[in-house]
Parts: C-alpha cells; structure tokens; sequence
C-alpha cells in the first residue's frame, strides 16, 4: 500500500492511504474494532462503524466489558477525568441482571448537554483507539450524514484516537472537510443541520473542544477524508471548491449494502416491490476519474476479478462489505453470522432492496431471514415505538420551536408533529434492530426483546467462493488473502 500527502487547510496535512481494499463501515457495530484492526493489519485501510457508537459503548460497559477492552481504551483517553466519569455512569462489574433493560444515553439534539458530548467523544476515541492498537495500518471511520446531530463530537473523538480517514456517505457531505480543518485545532465548531421548515444554515450543532474537555488538549492529525458518491456530479461539485473539497471518493453503485441513492427518474418497481435502477444511476467512472482525486469502487466488486476491473477504470482500488459482515471478526452475533453462512452455503441466502424499510427515506438492503424485521410477522409483531432516535429529524413547530420525529415512530405520534401517516408505511425501526444485530438489542420491561435486521450487499458472488475455500467459515485475513493473492 502506498500513500499521499494531501495539500490541506491546516498546518498538520492529512495523508490520505491508497490500499487495494477498503474494508466497509458497516451497520452498528458489524464492522467493529477487531475487524478494522485484522484488516489494517495486512496493510489496507479497516473502517469501524460510526454510527451510534456512544449507545454501543455505553451497552457494551453495563454488559460487564469482560475481556476489559473498553476500560483499557478508557485508560488511553487523553483527560481521565472525562473517561472515569464514562466510566462511572455506565460500567457495571457483573453485568446486568437477565431481563434488566440497558439505561439510556441521551438522545441526539441539536443543543447537548456536556454528558451527551463527553459520551460521544469518548466512545469514538474508544473504537477507534482499539482499531489501531498493536499495529501501524490504516484505520478509518465511518458516518452517515444523515445522522448530521452526532457528527462534530463523534469526529473529534476519533480523531483524539489518531483515526487516519473519515468516510461519510448517505447525504451530502459539504461541510465535514471545513469541520475536520477546525477541530484538528481544537477550535470550536458549528455544523450546519437541515430542520424542516428552517432557511439553510439556521440551526447547527455546536462543540468547543476546549470548554468540553479542558484547556490542555493533544496535539491531532487531521485525517483525510473520503466522501461516499453515486454520481459522477457529485463527485465533481464537491471537488470544484477547496472548502468542501473531499481528499478522495467511494463511488458506490446501487448493489452495495445498506442504504443506495434512489433511482434516478420517476421511480419503478419489480414485481418484488423493489426500485429497479437503470444506466443512468451508475456513475460515469471515466467523468470521476476526470476530477482528479484517488478514488474506490463499491459494491459487487468483492472478488479479485473486481479488484482488477476497478483498478482498469482507474481507480485505486474498491470498497467491500459483505465478505467482511461474515468473517469471523464481525460484530455480527454468532448466531446470526452462522444462519447467513448456512444459506450462503444452501444457494437460498438472498438479499432484497425495501424502498420503505429505512427511515431516511433511502433505498436500505435486507437480508431475508426468518426471524428477523425481513419478515412480515416479525415485524408486524413489534411494537412500534422510537426510544433511540439517531434517525430522527428535526422540524419547526408551528410555535417556532424544533421538534423531532421518525417515520418509525408511532403513527399517531409522527402525525401530531405534522408528518404524515404515508410516510410512516412500511418503516422500521433500524436503530433498535441495528444494535440486535451486534446482541446489544434493548430488553423491554415488559420482557420484549429487540429482533434483528441484516443488510448485506446484493452481489453475493464472492461470498459464496471464500465459503467453498472455507467452509466453516473465514477470519478478515483469509478473506484479504483469497482477494490479494495475485496482487501480493
């Protein structure tokens, strides 16, 4: 693997890794810290996953934190006063009793309270500094845009853990370049978030590093950052202006896992209920090439045969997802991961695209399997409620106040906060169901357990290839061995 040094707007310029294979952010806590480590290891860049980690550190500690890898990170935390306070709030030495349900951490806002930012610092530092412990690979992390409330805490405490490159798709990510210039000094930021209702730029989310965490801070890199495109345009809209100038793209097409770009043109559907994308919702790889910057290419490129395709495009390698969901070192449970092999290894595992299953709105990949929210009685069996809310938006009142709402919430509720109950069809609740995935679902009160939902990318191909090679199953590295092996 090779790297650049990328003319930045700060004095600390971010190098920005050019490996064969980016390893995929996925879900909550799939792609975990012993994956991104295992795959940094063999020289290409690990990804953990972003999104919600301040719950999963919070949950992973009231479980007891056995084998003490979160203490240990804690132990790391540049003010130890912040990290006891964590600490203090959420460990619990034996666990929680069967049936206890997770307390809660507070719910993302756009005005937060000292202990929801120290939470969020503190728990990205923590998953981050686990990814790059023990090793000198390339560790990055991943966040969705849409998710804009969590973002600014969340950066600045990967990057206190040294993280190399932020990934962020699902949105448009214009402002993150200037945000990541402003906190690799420590200086207060405000991220500009989209509330229904408001002018552009009206509300933000506001940290100021120094008042969170005190005046004698770590000198910090700012990482390099990818911005995660479906579309050649916007590719090059965000490459015309050095303030919002990304260091490189992942040029995602409509197969890869987890949420897709909607169909571009009045939208149709198969007689599966899916959206069918056509020609135009492919990018035009020789007008990206065109910008300038390095980029990667993502889903249905995870084999060695994709690898060489993307390379013959031009780009620098490729993103891959579903081969690492399954490997051994995935946060995915046991249980779960083994049910997807089994199918995997039946030819009946079979993934399908829900234009209505996410919140956002977004086109979201499910993988079929009993038991889960991909099937209709399970998820007409759970109780709809929103107790998590990372997905929810903001929206003016008609008192000129900001609300939040999520079309996952109850439908009663979504409508007296001015949605409607259309919008509220077919929803669910991936916040709850994302942390099942990883066995940190919530217990209810009422003795109601969180069921899960799988997203895996569409083009199964290698999957099922490493599994004949490894038919119990294969770790990070074996996996990164069958896609390298002629390159290496």
């Amino acid at each position: 693997m090779t790297a650049v040094t990328v003319t930045s707007r700060t004095t600390r310029l971010p190098v920005l890794p050019l490996p064969a294979v980016i390893q995929g952010g996925m879900g909550v806590g799939v792609s975990s810290w012993r994956l991104a480590a295992e795959v940094a290891r063999s020289g290409n860049l690990g990804v953990v996953s972003g999104t919600a980690l301040d719950l999963v550190i919070a949950r992973r500690l009231q479980d007891g934190d056995h084998d003490g890898s979160v203490r240990r990170a804690l132990d790391a935390f540049p003010v130890p006063a912040v990290a006891a306070r964590v600490l203090d709030r959420y460990f619990r030495p034996d666990g929680r009793p069967d049936g206890t349900p997770y307390s809660p951490v507070p719910r993302l806002a756009l005005r937060q309270n000292q202990a929801a930012q120290e939470l969020a610092v503190v728990a990205n530092f923590v998953e981050v500094w686990l990814a790059k412990h023990g090793h000198t690979g390339p560790v990055g992390i991943n966040f969705l845009e849409k998710v804009q409330m969590a973002t600014p805490a969340a950066a600045y405490g990967a990057m206190l853990a040294g993280v190399d490159v932020i990934l962020m798709g699902a949105g448009i990510p214009r402002d993150i370049p200037h945000l990541l210039d402003e906190l690799a000094e420590h200086r207060p930021v405000r991220l500009p978030i989209d509330v229904t209702g408001a002018d552009a730029g009206t509300h933000t989310v506001d940290l100021d590093p120094h008042a969170l965490l005190g005046p004698e801070l770590p000198t910090i890199r700012r990482p390099a950052f990818l911005a995660i495109v479906s579309a050649h345009a916007l590719a090059a809209y965000l490459a015309r202006d050095a303030h919002i100038r990304p260091e490189g793209f992942v040029v995602e097409g409509p197969r890869a896992g987890g949420h897709n770009a909607p169909p571009r043109g009045r939208p149709t559907f198969d007689e599966l209920g899916q959206p069918v994308f056509g020609p135009r919702d492919a990018a035009d790889l020789a007008k990206v090439a065109e910008v300038g910057l390095p980029f990667w290419l993502a889903g249905s490129y995870g084999s060695p045969e994709g690898i060489a395709a993307a390379r013959a495009s031009g780009a620098v390698g490729v993103q891959i997802g579903t081969l690492f969901a399954l490997a051994d070192e995935s946060g995915l449970t046991p249980a779960l991961r083994d049910q997807l092999r089994e199918r995997l290894h039946a030819g009946t595992l079979e993934v399908r695209t829900d234009p209505l299953a996410s919140p956002t709105g977004f086109p979201f990949k499910v993988a079929q399997l009993p038991g889960t929210l991909s099937d209709a009685i399970t998820i007409a069996d759970r109780p709809r409620l929103c107790d998590l809310g990372y997905l929810r938006t903001a929206f003016v009142r008609d008192t000129g106040s900001v609300g939040y709402r999520c079309p996952a919430e109850p439908v009663h509720l979504h409508v007296r906060k001015g949605g409607t109950a259309a919008d509220t069809d077919g929803r669910a609740c991936l916040c709850n169901s994302l942390t099942a995935n990883i066995g940190l679902g919530q217990t209810r009160p009422d003795g109601y357990s969180e069921d899960a939902l799988i997203t895996l990318g569409a083009d199964l191909d290698g999957a099922r290839r490493l599994a004949v090679l490894h038919p119990h199953g294969w770790t990070a590295r074996q996996a990164m061995d069958w896609l390298l092996g002629d390159l290496s």
